[in-house]
């Protein structure tokens, strides 16, 4: 699991080694309880001191990662005192995360909320469905777009991911096969894992895009219980499926009677045109077993963990048994506020916070163009992240050693159903413009040392 572990040319080999394990410990690859080999063992493995494992051992349990005690070993403990993708680092850049900052606008709607949270605070503030104001915005929305929509198709969530969880509760159990695209969003691929069902990946070609051919002959092969697709600024590609490539999916899954999952989260970050006025939701097309799952995460903002799902009554009816085994309902002031935000004004300034990510998105371009000219990658029309190939299989150790530049990545790794995409580097521009340079040039010279050259100009950036 740790493969190249240690920075070329490095002399911080105890640096290196904990921060390869901590990258698995954050990517969910040890997980907690996970016991690590003996000193000895590891000192052999490695071909490295005793001294340097230990040094590095001490490290991750001043982090809190790891455990030990005399005659039991050591283990993985929790994922540290820093949350997941953070770090105590105050230089820390994060591009692990692929989330912008809140919505301008933000507090005028937390205002407005809280004088009409008096109205519900003579209620019992459990509201399964949702919200009725809120439900009726985001079925609006949907009806704007083409995909006729009633309030009581609209089920509010705590988040996207857990609107997703729910589905598969529904819909697969242990053994089941799940259709997924490869790449895709990291999360979905643990959360199938964790219903014990059996992720089928169907190759999505980063220029191209879908292949209709091979996603029939997966549904025909292996015959699977509920496809997981991002038609919208695929994440992490960026990709959208026109509307000709949406009709005939959607005509497939349908004949098939295979269930869909549409992950829209990224759907309203549109930056050549108004939403819309793009392609219909692949809901249109894939019959009544299509469910579709939007989020305020991406486009307004990731505090407010509000999500929802759209989909006939009969499956929201079906949806409400697995739902109680999770939560009640979403909170009732976050609501209010995501209710408020997705009135007109909200819309004005959700537009205006698309130019913003546009600008974003042409900064980090250029800067890589500028500092990783080897790489390529191709300018998404929307969604959050640029897609990049690397000019060699380093993904992961690329990660490691930026960690050490003050950079957190999420390797090509994370991203595939089995691994690989080593290639493949996913880069979010949710951070201000300066910050997205300044991380730019860490990472190229995290990628200079990992591939041992030593044309990087000392001082460029903070190394520890």
């Amino acid at each position: 699991m740790l493969g190249e572990w240690r920075r070329r040319g490095s002399r911080q080999g105890a640096a290196d080694l904990a921060a390869a394990v901590e990258l698995h410990v954050l990517d969910g690859q040890l997980p907690i309880g996970t016991r690590l080999p003996a000193e000895r063992e590891l000192a052999d493995e490695l071909g490295v001191s005793r001294t340097l494992i230990g040094a590095a051992l001490d490290r991750l349990r001043e982090d809190g990662l790891i455990a030990s005690r005399r005659g039991a070993g050591s283990w993985v403990a929790a994922t540290g005192h820093r949350e997941a993708g953070s770090s105590a680092r105050d230089d820390l850049l994060d591009l692990a995360r692929a989330a912008p900052a809140a919505l301008p606008g933000m507090l005028a709607a937390v205002d407005t909320a809280r004088r009409e949270l008096a109205d519900h605070l003579t209620g019992n503030g459990y509201l399964t469905g949702g919200l009725p104001r809120l439900r009726e915005r985001i079925a609006e929305r949907y009806v704007a777009r083409g995909l006729p929509t009633t309030p009581e198709q609209i089920m509010v969530t705590s988040g996207a991911y857990s609107a997703f969880v729910l589905c598969l509760r529904m819909l697969a159990g242990p053994g089941d096969r799940v259709l997924v695209e490869q790449p895709t969003y990291p999360n979905a691929i643990d959360a199938v894992r964790a219903t014990h069902a059996l992720p089928v990946p169907v190759a999505l070609d980063p220029v191209r895009g879908w292949d209709p051919v091979g996603i029939e002959a997966a549904v025909r092969q292996a015959a699977p219980r509920v496809g997981y697709l991002v038609v919208d600024f695929q994440n992490p590609t960026g990709l959208r499926m026109d509307a000709a490539g949406r009709e005939r999916l959607g005509g497939l899954l349908a004949r098939s009677r295979t269930p869909v999952v549409v992950d829209e989260s990224l759907v309203e970050l549109d930056y050549e045109g108004d939403p819309v006025n793009g392609p219909p939701p692949l809901a249109a097309f894939a019959g009544d077993l299509a469910l579709t799952v939007g989020s305020a995460a991406k486009s307004q903002w990731g505090g407010l963990r509000l999500g929802w799902i759209r989909a006939s009554s009969e499956l929201l009816d079906r949806l409400l048994s697995p739902r109680f085994a999770v939560d009640l309902g979403a909170p009732v002031f976050d609501q209010l506020v995501l209710a408020e935000l997705l009135e007109p004004d909200g819309y004005a300034a959700l537009a205006r916070r698309r130019v913003e990510l546009r600008e974003q998105r042409d900064t980090l371009a250029a800067a890589l163009r500028t500092h990783c000219p080897e790489w390529t990658f191709e300018l998404p029309a929307g969604g959050l992240s640029l897609w990049c190939r690397l000019p060699e299989p380093m993904s992961t150790r690329l990660a490691v050693s930026a960690a050490n530049h003050g950079v957190q990545l999420a390797p090509g790794s994370r991203f595939g159903v089995h691994g690989g995409l080593e290639r493949w580097l996913r880069l979010p521009f949710g951070l201000p413009r300066e910050q997205l340079v300044e991380a730019v040039r860490r990472v190229s010279a995290a990628a200079a040392s990992v591939r041992g050259r030593a044309d990087v100009p000392a001082g460029q950036v903070p190394v520890t």
